[in-house]
């Protein structure tokens, strides 16, 4: 396309052709160096001065230069009509460009130069005026150099080192050539015929130069000559020594000025009677006006700035008196080209621009902004070819005056950068410097040019506009597509971006009506009466109703729909829509992505929903209709379901139903057809993110593994149920958690994966593949075919098993749309670090929105990112690792099931304390050998006492008790003895315990099972184990109710007396089984029987170093028995005393602030040990009476109170009262067990015997206190009589005088204490006797 340069009116243009079988490659790499002389020097064109075609040759040492461009496309045959009137739109010369092989012949290589001259300008044009065929040596001596005959204009360039050179030389004997012919073409229009055919019409045409008349003579010119006035300061034409052969000599002096210079005499003597022919019918203005034409595309700048201008204004002043207003505009554009020539030759700068009142190319802009309004003013022409001609002449004036001022603008003000700009004749236009920066797009940078030249973007876009409107509709297409070219181009660099969109859709409309056209010319478009096949490329054809119908693939050329559908991208991406959001890439079934996905690749598919939308969104879905029916006309099936599939996924909240519906059914059509073509490319997974979760499906119960550390194979005595593991002492122990997150699952079985999976669209989303990610151990698994349903969550399940042993890490799912590529989602666990870089990053966007952080197109998703690419990359390298769903993969595990229970219906029914029995037979129903087998057992009772003893609510007292059911007394029990290896398809039948506990109502057996001895695991400190559960319900009787517990001083009795049967009372004390006559205590308790039968209740005694004993009573229903029988007192040591009540289980305490002071916790662990060893020798039975059915009485309900301590504990010492009379016999029969009957008014010895029962010396005292004392002597002194220190076990007697005075009863106790305590000291020993004082008969 032509770049539409400012100086094109001084651009001579050679046409470059490929002839014969030239490679692309060669003649693009020749057209390069030809391209390279943008400019020649005057002086190194050849001049010729032999006839009058030497007068727009330059002189040898003239300064200045040529312009010449080189297109290789030819102006349509259409422009004919501008031959005269724009002579530098058409090429003035044409090279062919060919290679030629040992082979190839010169003759026949010209032969196809000249057809090819002949298809392309029409025949009888006066263009080109300079024919030359190049032929460039590839090797030495490849060239046939023998044509057979002389060939005009052939030239062979050979291939030697300075090539360039020589080139140049070519294209300066070419210029000459060029130059000769422009002095031809003015003799011809010099003739009076020839004038009259340039007036002729308003776009003049001339017939061949070899049917117009030769000149007249001399004289008869002289003769005819008119007289013409001179409208200013120019050299007169009147004048009899003027002429049009050479222009005048200028001075090389420095000090001339250009007015001195246009004012110096002519140097060549001058032809009076050249002119003589012109009409006076016709005006001279256009020959003017041609005149300026040649000398300006001649180059000679001296000659110019005389000659041309002095031509064109007297053309203006022609034309303004003709009223020729086409003619007229077009000379001014010639004028505004001389005067930039000359500013460029004279080499001003920039100082001129800032010193000046008045800016320099202020005169070019009006001159040219006059020409705009001429062109407006042309009348129209009759035919729309001619108007399409006037149209195109306005639209490149415009464009000429935008030329100016942005060059102007871009270069930072007047100066040869400016010059530059707009002086370039290449194939590309020239940017400056300044626009070709990295923040080009900067709008501070595009302000501060308006700021330095003085011209706004806006004026720039103002003058611009005026090419659009009804102009633009008389132009051809192709005109048309240049023009809209370039003035997208100039909105781009003005930085209107949407502005250039807009230009460049009307571009791409442009093209289609092409690619339209071109179709039905070469036969492509549709029978009449047919209809198309929307896009598809495939019609239908009949031979009549009774034929079938035959489809028809063309075969369309995809020769330039890259670029067609490059520049749609462009246009949709400046409007805010991306029609690459959805890749196109070529088919691979790797799943192994290109590049591992990062942080910001799964932030971009979580947090697309949140990003506000930009753009216009009524005006982006027409776009989008645009596009996609762009594509399909093309055509370009993957495009077509590209550009379909990005609209749905960016546009999918502002679209329609119908739009939806559309757009997705056009994808689904064009990969059809494009698989069905055989094109390899297929699009990227579109739909966004279709997966919100995995989760692993629970296994079966029976099926879950569990790991176990190996040291759990010796705890036989742990009661604690296996299936929660063994108890931590911790509450919270930091080791544990860090284990958490790893689902153990078995090798070779089948695991189900949960994926909920969503679809955000009105119609039904087909995934034709839907597979997990996985990494670590080997997971085979089938793809799953699947339909989402519109607008809903759907859940699916895929199977799969892993293979091979170690960890099974879930990354995510890969999914594949029908006819497009496998992508992989990932999926990372939602933990608590990455639930708040969502949050955080979620508040971040959304601040965002709303917001005028950006303008313009940096609004764009795409443009910040960009923007924000440092930001990121540093996010992304600190930013945390992704952490997925992992499975641990074990070995094979056996697999075990219950055969049959002894229990009916699975109900249990017992009495409370009842001991009873279950028999379950287990079933090995793997291939594995079980040998490790283990139960744990779960019941109500459990959670809720585990419940109040972590509440903590609980004394210390009832804490232990709690526990001590748990532990002591469960429900179930087994004995792990019976534990035994279970071979592959083999029974084992297993007898468990069962206790009745009140308020139990069901239960469960867990039996854990394993292959511990695994091979795979030999140097594992863990093994895995399977469970099987056994659930129960459970009904317990209450029937029996224990209270009333206590502990009385049992007295001591002769032996003598208890081994007596005479008395009933004796015969009492004989069935209470005590051995000693002192140190016992009498234990009873009330039994009451709350059921309908009745029990028999036994109490047992079992102490150390005594005989056992029982008390056995029947306790009918309804009724209450108190049980008695006699308990030797104990005595606990100091450091059994010490101790803190315990607790059963491994828990850790908080300490808690106690109250009480030293000695009441002393009396605290005091009564908690006793009654410890109380319940140690004293049991409860029951039998039922008339039955089978026993069971433990529990006593662990009562309380010990501190009498009941007194009465249990055994005293420090062992003490003992005698009174003696001095009369033996007489002593015998006054003693009767603890009485004494001793005389009155008689001393009689009172001996207290001491023994020291604790395991250390002792230094004892002791108190005697008789009653009444009054009636009383004594000797001495009767408290803290000293009996000095005994060692364990010693006695010793202390003997006291006693006179009673009087008769009657008196008690005689006595005390005894370890010397230094208190007289509240309860470790006393005391004894009492009762002496009976009658008078002495």
């Amino acid at each position: 396309m032509d770049t539409h340069a400012f100086a094109s009116l001084a651009h001579v243009r050679v046409l470059l052709i490929p002839v014969g079988l030239i490679r692309q490659t060669s003649f693009e790499s020749y057209a390069a160096e030809i391209r390279s002389f943008e400019t020649l020097r005057l002086g190194e064109i050849p001049a010729d001065t032999k006839d009058g075609r030497a007068r727009f040759l330059p002189n040898p040492l003239s300064k200045g230069n040529l312009h010449i461009s080189f297109p290789t496309h030819p102006p349509p045959r259409s422009h004919s009509l501008l031959s005269l009137l724009r002579p530098s739109h058409f090429p003035l010369a044409v090279i062919g460009v060919a290679t030629c092989s040992p082979t190839d012949s010169l003759k026949s290589l010209y032969s196809q130069f000249e057809a090819s001259l002949v298809d392309i300008f029409p025949p009888g044009g006066i263009f080109p005026l300079v024919k030359n065929f190049w032929v460039f040596e590839e090797t030495e001596g490849t060239t046939n150099l023998d044509p057979g005959e002389s060939l005009p204009g052939l030239v062979i360039v050979p291939r030697i080192m300075n090539r360039k050179l020589h080139v140049g030389t070519l294209l300066g004997v070419l210029c000459s050539q060029i130059l000769s012919e422009f002095g031809v073409l003015v003799e011809a229009l010099e003739n009076p015929l020839g004038n009259e055919y340039l007036n002729a019409s308003l776009m003049p045409t001339l017939p061949p130069l070899s049917e117009l008349p030769s000149p007249l003579s001399s004289l008869a010119r002289n003769d005819a000559l008119p007289t013409l006035n001179s409208f200013n300061s120019q050299p007169d034409m009147s004048r009899p020594s003027f002429t049009l052969s050479a222009a005048p000599t200028l001075r090389r002096n420095a000090s001339t000025t250009a007015a001195n210079s246009r004012q110096a005499p002519l140097g060549v003597q001058a032809q009076k009677k050249r002119l003589s022919t012109i009409g006076t019918s016709s005006s001279h203005g256009r020959l003017y006006k041609m005149l300026g034409d040649f000398f300006l595309l001649a180059g000679r700048i001296e000659d110019a700035m005389i000659w041309s201008e002095y031509r064109y204004n007297e053309a203006v002043q022609l034309f303004r008196s003709t009223h020729d207003p086409l003619w007229y505009a077009c000379t001014l554009e010639g004028m505004a080209t001389v005067a930039i020539i000359e500013a460029w030759s004279v080499g001003q700068g920039l100082q001129n621009s800032v010193t000046s009142v008045k800016e320099p190319w202020t005169d070019v802009s009006d001159r040219l902004q006059q020409a705009i309004n001429l062109y407006v003013k042309t009348p129209a022409p009759d035919g729309e070819h001619m108007h399409s001609l006037l149209a195109l002449l306005y639209c490149e004036c415009v464009l000429r005056q935008t030329s100016l001022l942005f060059s102007v603008w871009s270069s930072k003000g007047w100066g040869p950068l400016a010059f530059t700009t707009m002086l370039q004749p290449g194939p590309k236009p020239h940017i400056p410097p300044t626009l070709t920066t990295d923040d080009n797009e900067n709008c501070l940078n595009l302000e501060r040019l308006s700021s330095i030249t003085g011209i706004s973007r806006s004026s720039i876009s103002a003058v611009l506009t005026q090419l659009h409107g009804p102009w633009l509709l008389h132009l051809g297409q192709r005109e048309r597509i240049s023009v809209l070219e370039a003035t997208a181009g100039f909105y781009a660099c003005l930085g209107y971006q949407r502005k250039e969109a807009y230009i460049l859709r009307e571009v791409l409309g442009c093209i289609l009506d092409l690619i339209v056209c071109g179709r039905e010319e070469d036969g492509f478009s549709h029978p009449s009466g047919v209809p198309p096949t929307s896009g598809l490329g495939i019609q239908n054809s009949g031979q009549g109703s009774s034929w079938g119908a035959l489809g028809i693939r063309l075969s369309e050329s995809a020769a330039g729909n890259e670029g067609v559908l490059k520049l749609l991208k462009h246009i949709c991406r400046v409007l805010g829509i991306n029609l690459e959001l959805v890749g196109l890439v070529e088919e691979s079934d790797s799943r192994s992505p290109d590049r591992p996905l990062t942080l910001n690749d799964y932030d971009e598919d979580i947090f697309d929903e949140l990003k506000e939308p930009c753009g216009w969104p009524e005006l982006q879905v027409g776009v989008v209709r645009e596009a996609v029916a762009v594509a399909e006309a093309l055509p370009d099936f993957p495009t077509v379901a590209q550009f379909a599939l990005s609209s749905l996924k960016s546009l999918q909240s502002v679209l329609s139903p119908g739009d939806q519906y559309h757009l997705h059914s056009t994808a689904t059509r064009a990969l059809i057809t494009a698989r069905r073509r055989g094109d390899a490319r297929v699009v990227e997974y579109w739909s966004g993110r279709p997966i919100i979760s995995i989760s692993i499906a629970p296994l079966p119960a029976i099926r879950i593994p569990v790991e176990k550390p190996r040291s759990i194979q010796h705890k036989i005595n742990d009661l604690v149920p296996l299936i929660k593991g063994i108890a931590d002492p911790f509450l919270y122990n930091p080791r544990k958690a860090i284990g958490k997150g790893k689902t153990i699952v078995v090798q070779n079985e089948v695991l189900e994966f949960v994926i909920t999976l969503q679809n955000p669209y009105i119609f039904d989303l087909e995934l034709q593949e839907l597979s997990l990610s996985t990494s670590g151990v080997t997971f085979e698994s089938k793809p799953l075919h699947t339909t989402i349903p519109a607008n809903t969550l759907h859940q699916v399940v895929l199977s799969g098993k892993a293979t091979e042993t170690g960890t099974l890490i879930i990354r995510g799912c890969f999914v594949q749309a029908p006819g497009g590529q496998v992508r992989e989602y990932i999926l990372p666990l939602y933990t608590n670090e990455e639930e708040e870089r969502l949050s955080r990053k979620r508040r971040a966007i959304t601040s965002e929105n709303g917001r005028s952080k950006y303008t313009g197109l940096d609004r764009y998703p795409w443009n910040r990112s960009r923007k924000r690419t440092s930001t990121s990359a540093s996010e992304t390298s600190g930013g945390p690792s992704f952490r997925y769903l992992e499975c641990k993969v074990v070995p094979d595990q056996p697999l075990l099931r219950i055969r049959r229970s002894s229990v009916t219906h699975g109900a249990l029914m017992l009495y409370d304390g009842e001991k009873s029995t279950i028999r379950l037979t287990l079933e090995n129903v793997s291939p594995i050998t079980v040998d490790f087998l283990h139960f744990a057992f779960e019941d109500s009772t459990i959670e809720p006492a585990q419940k109040a003893i972590a509440d903590g609510n609980l004394s210390v007292f009832d804490t232990y008790e709690t526990e001590y059911s748990l532990i002591h007394n469960p429900v179930f029990s087994w004995d792990q003895e019976q534990a035994k290896i279970i071979a592959p398809n083999q029974n084992l039948t297993l007898t468990l315990k069962c206790f009745g506990k009140v308020g139990c109502t069901n239960g469960t057996i867990h039996i854990s099972y394993a292959h511990a001895e695994d091979s795979n695991l030999k140097d594992s400190d863990v093994f895995y184990i399977r469970q099987v559960s056994y659930p129960l319900m459970v009904t317990v009787y209450h029937m029996l109710e224990c209270s009333g517990m206590d502990l009385l001083q049992f007295p001591p009795y002769p032996r003598s007396q208890r081994r007596s049967q005479i008395n009933p009372k004796n015969e009492r004390l004989s069935s209470l089984h005590f051995e000693d006559d002192a140190g016992w205590c009498l234990f009873s308790i009330e039994v009451r029987n709350t059921y309908g039968s009745p029990f028999d209740v036994s109490l047992v005694r079992t102490q150390d170093g005594e005989s056992a004993a029982s008390s056995t009573t029947t306790i009918p229903p309804g009724s209450v028995s108190r049980l008695v029988i006699p308990v030797k007192k104990i005595r606990l040591d100091e450091e059994s005393l010490a101790k803190p009540i315990p607790t059963l289980s491994d828990r850790q305490f908080v300490v808690a602030q106690s109250s009480l002071s030293q000695n009441e916790q002393r009396a605290q662990r005091e009564l908690f040990w006793y009654r410890e060893e109380l319940l140690k020798c004293v049991r409860g039975h029951w039998h039922e009476t008339g039955g089978t059915r026993s069971g433990d009485l529990s006593f662990r309900d009562q309380r010990m109170t501190l009498h009941m301590l007194e009465a249990f504990r055994l005293e420090i010492a062992h003490i003992s009262l005698s009174i003696d009379s001095s009369d033996d016999l007489a002593n015998q029969v006054a003693r009767s067990g603890s009485r004494y009957y001793p005389k009155a008014n008689e001393f009689v010895p009172l001996r207290a015997k001491v023994t020291n029962l604790t395991p250390s010396p002792v230094v004892f005292t002791i108190d005697l206190e008789a009653s009444p004392s009054e009636y009383l002597v004594y000797e001495g002194v009767l408290t803290e009589l000293p009996v000095g220190r005994l060692q364990s076990g010693e006695s010793r007697e202390i003997t006291t005088s006693l006179c009673f005075l009087a008769t009657g009863r008196f008690e005689i106790s006595a005390q005894v204490r370890s010397f230094g305590t208190s007289e509240t000291d309860s470790r006393v020993a005391r004894t009492h006797v009762t002496a009976i004082v009658k008078e002495d008969t």
